[in-house]
């Protein structure tokens, strides 16, 4: 019998190796990539989190809710930086951005159960406070949009290969990734948050199957219009990052790795 322990330590050698490596390219990424735009993808998932919990249309067959009015900003951020760094390194900043916004309900829920005796702030309590099923469903849904929207933007992107940084190329990845990404991210929360819990803790009421599908589809029509209407200046920034060599290191580094 072979007793050389060599074969049981090669994949955890493996596995820390990998880790380490993962370790340095994370930490090179936050150094590289500019803060303006990590700043504003982190502020645009919290607020978004927050107006989530506010619906703003309800009928028979369509409901949407306050996160429409800012989700195009998380997924402008995101095409902007898979556009220049990848979606690896996008999906790293989603990551951050929930945890961050994790971090933050946690803060505010802490805050909301304290007691006060300054005033009445039972409704600034319920808002701080927010409610454990639409941040279970909001963080689920963005953390598999933002996949689906980084690995797709890249992958249509990889297709115009004659003119890979023109503005057709960043049209056509960021308005089908977009459009794609908010239909589901919707539609995955919708589902749920109206149809799982809301039954459930709120008396009853809930959204109907047509409801969150048309959210979803409403939803990701009016993201595209955002998409269409703010590309423009995504374009300009990716392009600026481009010419600039914003993050080279970090870009050296992961071209350095694939070899």
């Amino acid at each position: 019998m072979n007793t050389d322990i060599s074969y049981v330590k090669q994949p955890f050698s493996a596995l820390r190796s990998w880790l380490q490596r993962e370790k340095e390219e994370t930490a090179l990424l936050f150094r590289c990539i500019p803060a303006t735009a990590v700043s504003l993808f982190v502020v645009s998932v919290i607020c978004m989190n927050l107006l989530a919990n506010k619906t703003l249309v309800q009928t028979d067959w369509i409901a949407l809710d306050g996160g429409i009015l800012i989700s195009w900003l998380s997924f402008l951020c995101m095409d902007i930086i898979t556009k220049h760094f990848g979606p690896k390194a996008s999906t790293k900043i989603a990551i951050f951005a929930s945890l961050i916004n994790l971090m933050t309900c946690l803060i505010f829920y802490i805050a909301s159960i304290i007691p006060s005796n300054a005033d009445d702030y039972t409704a600034l309590n319920e808002i701080l406070g927010g409610t454990w099923f639409i941040l279970l469903g909001s963080t689920i849904a963005f953390l598999v949009s933002a996949i689906l929207n980084n690995f797709l933007n890249w992958a249509i992107g990889s297709l115009f290969r004659r003119n890979p940084d023109g503005k057709l190329a960043f049209a056509a990845r960021t308005y089908i990734s977009t459009f794609i990404g908010q239909f589901v991210d919707n539609l995955i929360f919708s589902l749920i948050v109206f149809t799982l819990f809301a039954p459930i803790f709120w008396d009853g009421f809930h959204w109907t199957l047509l409801q969150c599908i048309t959210c979803a589809l409403t939803g990701g029509i009016a993201e595209l219009l955002m998409e269409i209407l703010f590309s423009p200046l995504g374009y300009r920034i990716a392009n600026r990052w481009r010419v600039q060599r914003v993050g080279q290191a970090y870009l050296d580094f992961i071209k350095e790795d694939s070899k």
